[in-house]
């Protein structure tokens, strides 16, 4: 489904813009809904960036690392709340967990050791946990947030430690191969576009140095394309399950910590940036190494993404972030997502289920039980709530799977004869009728 005319027009022309005021060399914006890129906005001739064309991602690099960490959780190799000395032995702060890692929680500082690890040569894993001293604590966890790319190198390393195999080795079969991202690598590949700072006074191009960095791989190393990009915006938004979980990416999107807390805009989840406009959320993440910025978000419940990338270092007017983020709430304003139409049901619930639907009723209040035969969900609207689901769980056992029952159990309770009397949600007792007591 490409995008109207006039929400063309009007994306273009902020991509137009930003890339004159900002001074980009060249500069994307690609438009992601229902799993394609259905829009790309382009600007500059230096080069003239188009689909194929590698940017670094930076940072960006930092969710598939999360995801990996993920996969490790999910297959019982790991828990969330181990500390890191399980992983990695001899560590001066051992005792960190590795979701404080994941979630920017954990207190360490910014950068390791040494040079600036973005502009040079990277060192292996032994060499950077050498330079973990106890000083690397910037302050006491769980005092809020603190964005730490150290923390993403060691969790590189705890994955390596863990499976025996290399972090872009483990990134390409968990994830780059499944998802057909094969313009995704770990060093720059023809085509792609060359990074510079812009002279701030007259304009000319330095070229910057293209670095393999190491043990500090899995915090920005990695390069793509747009289309491969929104391939992850894709998945960000509704996970291929060969790949992972459904249930474990909603995880990672829950806040582990706010980011910002005088108006609580922004926050971190386990690997991914949180972003609140208005009544909108949205996931993703900035990347910047020297010569690039690039952007990722996405606004889970449409569908609907942004991808974005930029060969200069620094944005003159404001930053890529916030211009995917004006573009994405753009599309947003002007496109809403369809409304999906009620189909009749094809045939009626089975006989123990039609004996649930109706009314119920718990102190005083109405709740209607409806059923979704697309889902085998039933639906009940009331309480405040217009709409919960609970999915079968057994006999007369349903397990919430949305809102404030989610995860929940509703039991149905049945007198001698086996007729249903009352719905038990979580000790909530619901009645056939408002005058029987629960």
């Amino acid at each position: 489904m490409s995008l109207l005319p006039e929400t063309i027009r009007r994306v273009d022309g902020l991509v137009a813009e930003a890339q004159l005021t900002g001074r980009a060399p060249a500069l994307l914006i690609g438009v992601v809904r229902d799993g394609a890129l259905v829009h790309l906005s382009t600007a500059g001739e230096h080069p003239r960036p188009d689909a194929e064309l590698q940017f670094r991602l930076g940072s960006i690099s930092k969710t598939m690392t999360a995801v990996l960490v993920m996969q490790e959780r999910d297959a019982g190799r790991l828990a969330l709340d181990d500390p890191l000395d399980r992983h990695l032995p001899g560590t001066p702060f051992g005792a960190l967990t590795l979701r404080q890692l994941l979630g920017h929680a954990s207190g360490l500082q910014r950068e390791p050791d040494g040079q600036w690890w973005e502009r040079a040569e990277g060192v292996d894993l032994p060499t950077l946990l050498a330079g973990v001293t106890a000083e690397k604590l910037a302050y006491p966890p769980h005092r809020g947030y603190h964005y730490s790319n150290l923390a993403y190198g060691l969790l590189g390393g705890v994955l390596e430690t863990i499976t025996g195999t290399p972090w872009f080795a483990l990134l390409r079969e968990r994830i780059l191969e499944p998802l057909g991202m094969r313009r995704t690598t770990y060093q720059a590949t023809e085509p792609f576009a060359r990074g510079y700072v812009v002279h701030p006074w007259h304009g000319t191009l330095r070229e910057e140095p293209r670095t393999d960095t190491g043990a500090m791989a899995p915090a920005g190393q990695l390069w793509a394309t747009a289309t491969d990009l929104a391939t992850w915006a894709a998945f960000l938004a509704d996970p291929a399950p060969e790949v992972l979980a459904a249930a474990t990416l909603t995880e990672m999107c829950s806040p582990v910590v706010i980011s910002d807390l005088d108006s609580w805009r922004g926050g971190h989840g386990l690997g991914l940036e949180l972003c609140r406009q208005g009544d909108r959320v949205y996931v993703g993440h900035g990347g910047s190494m020297p010569g690039y910025v690039a952007a990722l978000a996405v606004h889970r419940p449409s569908r609907t993404g942004i991808v974005g990338f930029a060969n200069s270092y620094g944005f003159r007017a404001g930053s890529i972030g916030a211009l995917g983020l004006q573009v994405l709430t753009t599309v947003l304003d002007t496109e809403p997502t369809r409304t999906v139409p009620w189909r009749p049901a094809t045939a009626p619930p089975p006989a123990e289920v039609a004996e649930l639907t109706g009314r119920w009723w718990w102190m005083g209040q109405p709740i209607d039980v409806t059923w979704d035969g697309g889902t085998g969900h039933l639906v009940t609207y009331g309480r405040g709530e217009r709409m919960l689901r609970f999915a079968p769980e057994g006999p007369d056992r349903w397990r919430g799977c949305s809102g404030g029952e989610d995860g929940e159990v509703l039991t149905v309770l049945r007198d001698g004869s086996g007729r249903a009397v009352a719905l038990d949600v979580a000790t909530f007792v619901f009645t056939r009728t408002p005058d029987e007591a629960p």
